[in-house]
């Protein structure tokens, strides 16, 4: 089973619009669709479903999510966008026991992760 998509609640739309945008661009995330009179957009991968909705919320600052990425580039490249877009760094790209990851939080305080963990899998093999 996959998860479909997943909202992240922001207090302001525009704001939160072009944060994501910009964050999850190099993820090769992109705006898919945008409802600015239901102030919401879905950003996801072309060609594939709006997986991440960014949504106007009085639950701004709620949520925690982790996404998984191709490899250790894609967690530098995620971090480093984000500090470029206004976030705040809760953990810098870093090797952990079972993967290589980071930690940001948005404006609100949502926490998005970045992780890779075939990195645990090619130290076992070494």
């Amino acid at each position: 089973m996959q998860i479909d998509h997943l909202t992240v609640p922001v207090r302001d739309y525009e704001v939160g619009k072009r944060f994501y945008a910009e964050v999850l661009e190099p993820l090769g995330y992109r705006v898919l669709l945008d409802w600015p009179d239901k102030r919401r957009v879905y950003l996801g991968v072309p060609g594939g479903p709006s997986s991440i909705w960014v949504v106007e919320s009085a639950f701004a600052g709620s949520l925690d999510f982790s996404l998984a990425v191709e490899d250790e580039g894609e967690v530098a490249n995620l971090h480093t966008a984000a500090l470029a877009a206004g976030a705040t760094s809760l953990m810098e790209p870093e090797d952990r026991i079972d993967s290589y990851a980071t930690r940001i939080a948005d404006f609100d305080g949502n926490v998005i992760e970045a992780v890779y963990r075939d990195v645990a899998i090619q130290r076992a093999a070494a």
